[in-house]
Formats: C-alpha cells, structure tokens, sequence
C-alpha cells in the first residue's frame, strides 16, 4: 500500500530558462510501505544502514530497483548511492571489518561490500564532467538531485529512502504510473552522452508501455539525428540491450522502428533486412516465449547476414549456431503434409544429427514457424537411442570399417522407418538376411 506524502520545493527563483533551472523546480517525495520493500531487509542491509547512519552518510536505493518497487515487483538487483566518497566507503568498511570485492569499479565511485553472505554494490553520487557518447568522466557530489539529472530515463532516476520515502525529481513516478518512457531533460543530450541509451530507451519502451505507438516526436527526432553514434559502441554492450528489446513487449513495433528512425545499420542488423518475414514470423511466435535470435533470424536472408552480426555484436557460438541453423532450414524442415506423423521430419533430423543441443535448435523453429501443437508434442518427446552399435556388427562377423559404417546406416533408416520401435535382435536380423 502507498501512503502519499506532496511535498513540493518553491520554483527556483531569478534564473534564466536553462535546462537546469527547469529541471530544479521541485521535488516530489511519497512513503512506500509494501511487502516487496520489507522483504529487501536482510541481516546484510540492516547491518549496511546502521554503519551508514552511524558514520553520518546517507545512503538510499537508486535506480531500476526503485522503478520495480514501485511497480510491485521484487527487484532482483539492488543498487545504492550514497553521499559518502569511495575512500571515505573503504575506511568505513575497513574499520568495521567488513570485506571489500571487485574494486574494478572505485574509479567511477563503486564500492562492493560484502555482508552476511551478500553483496551490496554502492555507488557515489556523480556529476558527468565531460562524456564522449560512451564513457564519462566524473567527479563525485552530495547532490542527490545532480546525480538524478545525469541518468537516462525518468522511471530510473528515483531514490527511495530506508524509511520508504520516495525522492523523484523529474516526475519518474508520475511517468510510471501513466506507462510513459521519457528521457531526463532533454532526449538529444542525455543520448549524446552515451548513445547506448537508444536501445534503452526501447527496451524500456517494451517493459513499460501499454500500447506501442506513444512517443515524444522529439525523442524519435533526437533518436534519429543520433543513431550513428551506435556505430562506437561496443557489440558486446549492443547485443545486451537488443536481447532485451527482443525479449520485451511490442517487439514488432520497436524493431520496425529501429529501421525507420535509421538505426539498424549501426547495430550490425542487416540493410536489406526481410521484413516481410519478420512481420510473418513476430505472430508466429507470440506466445511461445522465443529465444532473441529465433525471432531475430527472420531478419536475415541469407547466411552470411548472421556472419556478419557476429562479427558485430561478438554473439555467443550457441546464438550465431542457432541462427545459422534457422536460415539454413527455415524453408525445407517442414512438417510432413502426407503423412499421420506431421512432427515425424523434424524427429528424424533429430536423429540423424550427432549435435547434442540440436532438439533446443528445432523447438526453436518449430516457435519460428508457428507450429504451437508441434511444438508442444516435440518437447514431449524423448529422443530414443539407436539400439545398434559398430560392436554388435563386428560380433555378427564384418569387420571391413567402411561395411560396419554403410550397414549402421541402412540400419538405422530401417528403424527410422519403423518409428524407432525395432530392437536390437531385429535389426540384426536383418543384417543376416542381407550378408
């Protein structure tokens, strides 16, 4: 339950309409009290507060975690911000004897404490000083409000006290509330500080909102002016956040649009992309819970389209097998429309295949092309084991390598032809009435 507290800061008074000055204009603050919050309160937090309040620091949630709390959601990943610096962090945490890991991040104001078994990642307040579209270089302030006006997205840049209130300085809740996805400020400078935040924006585009269709022609304006500068970001961080956008809600609207605002190409997605497919192919998979490149592959038209994503987004081998496998096998591994046995195609390319995920990869373009109660039947199915080995034939007396090869074969279409029902002492049976 919510409990609502206004409390709203004076206008800034004698200043000119900079950014900054519309930006400071209040602060609006609330209690939240709910079952998701109390649940954040380990042995490990409540010990991390006492040291934080004790030592005259303060310490609050930042971001997402507040985003999903306000929702009614646990959050699975909680972050902190605090007013304290990193050594002043490390001299505290030392002297409570409270271990310390994954310093990697200290330069940019993160410190990792590790109590009772969990890890709380806490960061300083920060101030960009100068950005370069895709890393930034800070300094350290007690401006709570600061630090909100330096994030992406209204919705991810709220803190929430330990007592439950609430500290939103750029309307995040109300944005949230009404499922709008809006930039801090303005859209073309918080994207050219880092221009990952276009996909951000679209993955949280696709968590968020209700209905696609809703955007600020400035954000898409801004979107579009901008899409280049993905070009020198990361495939790593791009392949994070496209995962992410083909995972969420209203993927059909938000790919056709990465394509009509021009940013495709500088995210390694194919220019000539079949659309037409992907349009066929995001119906036939709703419901059906894909993985990101089973829906993504009806971009490609050919293979050499997923080549080159690799080589762009640094993809893992599973993904770029997965996609190659579709492409290759979208058109011929059908199902059989002359036969009681529909699923009886794909089951013997299971069979035939010495792959050992290859019954993951099938499923998958069984989803890819909507075949719901195939699917269904094939995950039901359990991949019976040939009965014959080189040994058994070896026993029955052919011992040529290339023979007991050509009969394992002629064996096993045999029993593929029986519905994989034919035994061992049948099988060889027939190598006797053959030799």
């Amino acid at each position: 339950m919510l409990r609502h507290l206004y409390l709203w800061h004076r206008p800034v008074l004698n200043c000119s309409f900079s950014r900054l000055c519309l930006l400071k204009r209040h602060l609006f603050t609330m209690k939240l009290q709910s079952p998701e919050f109390q649940s954040l309160f380990t042995e490990g937090l409540k010990n991390l507060t006492e040291l934080f309040v004790k030592e005259n620091h303060e310490l609050r949630i930042a971001g997402g975690a507040v985003r999903d709390l306000l929702n009614g959601v646990k959050p699975q990943d909680v972050d902190f911000a605090t007013t304290a610096t990193p050594a002043q962090m490390k001299e505290m945490f030392q002297s409570a004897g409270i271990r310390m890991i994954n310093n990697k991040g200290e330069k940019h104001g993160t410190i990792t404490a590790r109590l009772h078994e969990e890890n709380f990642e806490i960061t300083t307040l920060r101030i960009d000083v100068t950005t370069d579209g895709r890393h930034a270089e800070v300094e350290f302030t007690t401006d709570w409000q600061k630090d909100a006006e330096r994030r992406d997205l209204t919705i991810n840049s709220m803190f929430l006290g330990f007592d439950g209130t609430l500290f939103d300085y750029f309307n995040g809740y109300t944005d949230l509330k009404n499922k709008k996805v809006r930039f801090v400020g303005q859209a073309k400078q918080r994207i050219q500080e880092d221009y990952l935040r276009i996909l951000r924006y679209f993955r949280f585009y696709g968590r968020i909102v209700d209905k696609p269709g809703d955007h600020d022609p400035e954000t898409l304006e801004a979107i579009a002016e901008n899409a280049k500068g993905l070009a020198g970001i990361s495939g790593e961080r791009i392949w994070v956040e496209l995962k992410k956008i083909l995972t969420g809600d209203h993927v059909h609207h938000l790919i056709h649009l990465i394509y009509d605002l021009d940013v495709a190409p500088h995210i390694g997605l194919p220019a000539n992309a079949n659309l037409e497919e992907f349009n066929k192919v995001s119906k036939n998979v709703e419901g059906l819970s894909p993985k990101p490149m089973t829906l993504l592959a009806s971009l490609f038209r050919v293979q050499d389209d997923v080549t080159r994503l690799d080589l762009r987004l640094k993809i893992s081998k599973e993904e770029k097998n997965l996609g190659l496998f579709i492409v290759k096998n979208r058109k011929d591994l059908i199902k059989a429309t002359d036969s009681s046995e529909p699923l009886r195609p794909y089951q013997d390319f299971i069979i035939d295949s010495r792959e050992p995920d290859i019954a993951v990869r099938v499923c998958e373009l069984l989803k890819y092309q909507g075949e719901h109660g195939l699917l269904k039947e094939m995950q039901q199915w359990s991949i019976p084991p040939f009965p014959v080995s080189g040994h058994d034939i070896r026993r029955a007396g052919i011992s040529s390598g290339k023979e007991i090869g050509a009969l394992l074969q002629q064996l096993r279409e045999q029993w593929k032809k029986s519905g994989y029902q034919m035994e061992k002492d049948e099988l060889l049976s027939y190598i006797k009435k053959t030799t």
